[in-house]
């Protein structure tokens, strides 16, 4: 029996930052969700369907690992629940965790009025990395072409999206589970979560900079507990 690892990008960004990973992990696969934003409220059922779909299109007999970047962390319970096909272990990338069991804000209460600031007449927020300082976002990518690649597919999603709640159905977190740790504020959900932990000392995008030292550690976490 082989093992195929779904990639889920954050729907902030896009699949080209699993790119380098998914090469390094051979039959891996990186659902889009970068059209995600024009489901309309609540956005987590598109999401999730997105993800469940392409989870059970997979050959028979492949032992199914979902993989998830940032804040697609929250996204996992729902993506369980809506697949036919049993996910045999999760592998959190520096991402959010959801609540046991419970719905989760995408973001906190606190962080809303930054992003209300930044909407546009549209109700869209601008790309995800337009957020930042220059000098925080530079050093995420490992060079100029990979910056052009993730920035060119990033989605202005709807201030809504950040707004929604996300369900988080008993029983979701009961097979392996483990964390992939990059780097602060994630340390903190890392130290909490009660899983398996890897630690790979590096930036929000480091899968961009460290493909394989992150696929190495992701096929670990996925063997773990």
């Amino acid at each position: 029996m082989g093992t195929t690892y779904v990639l889920m990008h954050s729907p902030s960004v896009g699949p080209a930052t699993w790119a380098p990973v998914a090469r390094c992990l051979p039959g891996s696969i990186v659902p889009s969700l970068t059209q995600i934003g024009a489901a309309g409220p609540s956005f987590w059922p598109a999401v999730a369907g997105t993800v469940a779909t392409a989870i059970d299109r997979l050959p028979a007999g492949e032992r199914v690992v979902l993989v998830a970047h940032s804040n697609a962390g929250l996204f996992v319970p729902a993506v369980v629940a809506a697949s036919e096909r049993t996910v045999e272990a999760l592998v959190f990338v520096d991402a959010a965790v959801p609540a046991r069991p419970g719905p989760t804000a995408v973001v906190s209460p606190e962080f809303l009025p930054f992003l209300r600031a930044m909407a546009g007449d549209d109700g869209r927020l601008p790309p995800w990395t337009t957020w930042w300082d220059e000098s925080e976002v530079a050093p995420m990518f490992p060079d100029a072409g990979t910056r052009r690649t993730v920035e060119a597919e990033q989605p202005r999603l709807p201030l809504s999206y950040y707004e929604q709640l996300v369900p988080a159905p008993p029983g979701w977190d009961d097979r392996t589970c483990g964390y992939l740790l990059f780097a602060p504020p994630y340390d903190t959900i890392a130290a909490e979560c009660g899983w398996p932990v890897e630690h790979l000392p590096g930036r929000h995008l480091h899968q961009l900079v460290d493909p394989d030292a992150v696929a190495e550690a992701i096929r670990k976490l996925s063997h773990s507990g």
